[in-house]
């Protein structure tokens, strides 16, 4: 992940993967305090696994059925947590302008104990598309992944061109 260097970041580590939430989402427990805290993955959206109130906008918006806009919400979360096991240590990098989201979760790019990131693996895998409704510093490299994982019939793509 390449961050811009004048761009200001937290970066939290000893952290544990505890609990899987969907396809960008995950709650975490800092191995020191244990806490669990939820965190939605930074820069990414990802198909709803539960009928809401953004599955019946996103269904009005893309014109895709709710139950294959859920169908696809299951891939992504199944193939988040192929990704990665429970009980992973990992780190959170948090951009300081963004700390929280509108329900309270913690925004970040996380980083798995190899090194990967997470939110990349998802964008360029094409089990999540990026979340343009707020800037985030990674967000012109994932819609440029995104394109290629759409491009190239990844993931998500294979079976239909927009979610």
């Amino acid at each position: 992940m390449q961050l811009n260097a004048k761009e200001t970041t937290i970066t939290k580590s000893l952290l544990k993967i505890v609990k899987f939430v969907d396809g960008d989402g995950i709650i975490l427990e800092d191995i020191v305090s244990k806490k669990e805290f939820e965190v939605r993955l930074y820069g990414i959206d990802a198909p709803e696994i539960n009928y809401c109130n953004k599955l019946k906008k996103d269904e009005i918006e893309l014109q895709v059925p709710a139950a294959l806009l859920i169908k696809l919400g299951y891939l992504s979360f199944n193939f988040l947590k192929d990704q990665v096991t429970l009980g992973d240590v990992c780190t959170l990098v948090q951009e300081q302008n963004n700390l929280v989201d509108k329900y309270g979760r913690l925004l970040g790019y996380l980083i798995l104990n190899d090194g990967r990131v997470l939110n990349e693996i998802m964008i360029k895998e094409g089990y999540a598309k990026p979340y343009n409704e707020v800037f985030c510093e990674m967000l012109p490299m994932y819609q440029e992944w995104n394109l290629q994982a759409k491009n190239s019939s990844k993931g998500l793509y294979s079976i239909v061109n927009k979610f």
